[in-house]
């Protein structure tokens, strides 16, 4: 007997953001690259753009994880900023994770604001990809009961 073929799943829709004043982007658009090629949707912010333009675009676009990177140390003003202007714009369900510079004793207080990850530099991108894949994926389990 033949198995029936599995329904595709949606696409998992990603923002990859810098937000604030940190115009170091390779590792922003290496993301996008492994993201992409990891069959995700990827949208990118661009430097420079800030904790408001992150938040609209989250909204705007639909997307199911903001991945915030900074390297400026500004991520414990910035990301929760983020977090909270997108919860304030009816965005609870969407996925927040951080990287960059972040040292860890700022990792636990990151995750009070519902930032995820928070991976540092020589994280490899499977750990980064694999904890994306994995939340939307335990999240929609949740939604869908």
């Amino acid at each position: 007997m033949a198995k029936k073929p599995l329904k595709p799943s949606k696409k998992i829709r990603i923002l990859v953001a810098k937000p604030g004043l940190d115009g170091h982007d390779r590792g922003a658009l290496v993301l996008c690259r492994a993201f992409r090629d990891a069959g995700m949707e990827v949208i990118y912010t661009g430097f420079l753009a800030t904790p408001e333009q992150v938040a609209q675009m989250a909204i705007d676009e639909d997307v199911d994880v903001v991945a915030m990177s900074l390297l400026n140390g500004a991520h414990m003003t910035a990301f929760p900023k983020v977090a909270k202007l997108i919860r304030e714009k009816g965005g609870s369900d969407i996925l927040l994770v951080g990287g960059g510079i972040i040292p860890d004793e700022d990792k636990p207080l990151l995750e009070k604001h519902g930032i995820t990850g928070n991976f540092g530099p020589g994280t490899s991108l499977k750990t980064i990809i694999d904890h994306v894949e994995r939340v939307v994926r335990e999240r929609n389990a949740k939604r869908s009961r």
